[in-house]
């Protein structure tokens, strides 16, 4: 039987506390010293900061500062159901958060969604990111490869779809784009996180990132590119929608990076944090350690 990683997501957010900034409530917590090296934590659609709940223990202890969040729409945070959501706007309400908290350079290591709302913080002011990992995601709109569910919810028929998400089509979804196993209690507990107050809803709101990846791919991948701070690329190879397809890329653009592929056996999948957190929590406390 495959064990847990997680801890319960109510044990998880029981440990951080809500900020209002521009209006909007967002689940937030810190963890590790006060006065340690800052880094924060941006994660992916559709989950939560809950994701990085097996690798923040380790970070902390090493020394750093470490900074979660859940974005607007996502996990603990405000739910708007009429919201126009956007990585643009994620991003800025990331900013306020860290003059809220009085965070001024950091470390950023971004997921998924995640990359985008990284990108664009970079393409903002890189000189504010003191140095950047990176696991799977669509840094390279034209490599993104979408699953069917998300290109169905991303479609005309998205609310009606969205409406009838089960715990059972989540998880059977989810399973599709990892590599490893991953307990059952982790995936109902992501599932659980989508779910409160109506959160797999929002679904089709909140896959118009597609859309602004491809209106700010030259901005966002310049940003990628261009930045001169170390960088990290942790992988999981075996991830159908943003894996080894994209390292290869990677590796021709970016040669001074550093690249860690997660490639087993067996080799990991979409979520590395949740499918292999030890190996993940090793190359970022050395990465962020410098």
């Amino acid at each position: 039987m495959t064990r847990r990683v997680l801890p319960p997501v109510s044990r998880w957010t029981a440990g951080g506390s809500h900020l209002t900034v521009r209006g909007r409530a967002l689940f937030v917590r810190q963890d590790g010293p006060p006065d340690g090296r800052p880094v924060t934590l941006i994660h992916g659609f559709p989950s939560s900061s809950h994701d990085w709940a097996a690798v923040v223990p380790a970070l902390a202890a090493a020394g750093n500062r470490v900074t979660t969040l859940d974005l607007l729409g996502f996990g603990a945070s405000e739910k708007p159901r009429d919201h126009r959501y956007s990585v643009l706007e994620q991003a800025s309400l990331i900013e306020e958060v860290w003059s809220v908290l009085g965070v001024d350079h950091t470390a950023l290591v971004a997921h998924d969604y995640g990359v985008s709302v990284a990108q664009e913080l970079l393409a903002r002011d890189p000189s504010r990111i003191t140095r950047m990992a990176w696991l799977n995601g669509g840094l390279y709109p034209d490599l993104h490869r979408p699953v069917r569910i998300q290109r169905l919810l991303h479609g005309p028929f998205g609310p009606v779809l969205a409406r009838l998400t089960t715990q059972r089509r989540f998880m059977s979804s989810l399973r599709r784009v990892l590599g490893r196993n991953v307990a059952a209690e982790d995936l109902r507990d992501l599932w659980w996180s989508l779910k409160d107050r109506d959160g797999h809803r929002l679904a089709p709101r909140l896959l118009r990132y597609i859309d602004e990846r491809r209106e700010h791919a030259e901005r966002w991948v310049g940003a990628l590119e261009t930045y001169r701070g170390p960088a990290l690329f942790l992988w999981g190879p075996a991830d159908p929608i943003s894996g080894a397809h994209v390292l290869e890329r990677i590796r021709r653009r970016l040669p001074g990076a550093t690249v860690v592929a997660l490639d087993g056996p067996p080799p990991v999948g979409h979520y590395p944090q949740i499918e292999h957190p030890t190996a993940v929590a090793q190359a970022l406390t050395a990465f962020l350690d410098g």
